[in-house]
């Protein structure tokens, strides 16, 4: 049996719960409010659902929330982590607390239940934020963002995902809990939820010219499909331990609309960068790790780009 903890259902989660039921298992959801058929309804579609899928409300930011729904369960996976694009006014509330303390609630009570393992969905950007980039790449999971980097620069995500992470690190180490965090890149690929997440929501403003400018960003990108074998790999192979990067192609904004302008030129696209500075570091990610446990070759940006805007088509955001 395998729990995720999900504050909301992120697309990684959706997509992680669909392939754990795929798989058999039984899988015990958490959000904040259980109800919400609107938002939420869609997972009892999934194959598998109404016989193996339980849901339970907690609050990622209530301490205790999460020490029965964790009990006599063999794994967690704590994918819950808010995504603010643009930010909102208020940071801390929005953003940090719910990522450093519920990342913290929900170790601290898988310690209390003596879970087997604990599988952490961090980021990159817990790892590629720094001054030094370029000197030290290819960057690999001995690597750390720099929080007063991320200060500087609004990068408020980064600033979250790399304390929630090392709070988690903390107790593991303190508690001698098995962790095993996945540090994926930006998530690409088809639409499963009934509306955008937040990320997804970036690209398809860009394709439809709706800000105006893309953002002055070059990232590393990851199909989606890669994020949840990850995530499987992570908790399933015994030999996985660490952080383990998850992560394909690196390109900036500008790159990837040239990529998509020729097959889908029916689109306006943004046509101007935005002039924000400290997320536009050119850097190469070091996959070694991974693929040394049986990962496979991760999918290209052709054909993660290509799921994507052909799901958007699907549903008829585009």
């Amino acid at each position: 049996m395998h729990t995720l903890i999900l504050k909301d259902i992120t697309r990684e989660a959706a997509y992680l719960i669909k392939a754990l039921l795929q798989q058999g298992h039984t899988v015990r959801a958490t959000l904040r409010d259980p109800g919400d058929v609107k938002k939420h309804g869609f997972l009892w579609e999934l194959s598998g659902a109404k016989q193996r899928l339980k849901v339970f409300k907690a609050d990622l930011l209530q301490e205790g929330s999460f020490d029965e729904v964790v009990k006599g369960v063999d794994g967690v996976f704590h994918t819950a982590s808010p995504v603010v694009v643009p930010y909102d006014h208020n940071i801390q509330t929005s953003l940090i607390d719910p990522a450093i303390k519920g990342t913290v609630n929900v170790v601290e009570s898988c310690v209390r239940a003596g879970v087997k393992r604990v599988v952490l969905t961090s980021s990159c950007s817990s790892i590629r934020y720094r001054d030094d980039v370029q000197q030290v790449c290819p960057l690999n999971e001995s690597h750390w963002s720099d929080p007063q980097y991320c200060k500087r620069y609004n990068l408020w995500y980064a600033y979250a995902k790399t304390e929630a992470e090392r709070e988690a690190w903390r107790i593991a180490k303190e508690s001698g809990i098995d962790l095993v965090v996945v540090n994926p890149s930006f998530v690409v690929g088809p639409l499963l939820a009934p509306h955008p997440s937040s990320s997804l929501l970036l690209i398809l403003n860009i394709v439809k010219g709706i800000n105006g400018e893309y953002p002055n960003t070059t990232v590393g990108f990851v199909h989606i499909d890669d994020v949840v074998a990850a995530h499987i790999l992570a908790m399933e192979e015994a030999r996985a331990s660490g952080r383990l990067i998850c992560s394909s192609s690196v390109a900036h904004w500008s790159q990837i609309i040239k990529m998509l302008q020729p097959k889908y030129p029916s689109y306006p696209y943004e046509n101007k960068c935005s002039s924000l500075e400290g997320d536009n570091n050119p850097h190469s990610m070091d996959t070694t790790k991974i693929r040394e446990l049986g990962f496979p070759a991760f999918k290209g940006l052709e054909e993660m780009f290509d799921d994507c805007i052909k799901s958007f088509q699907a549903k008829g955001f585009l």
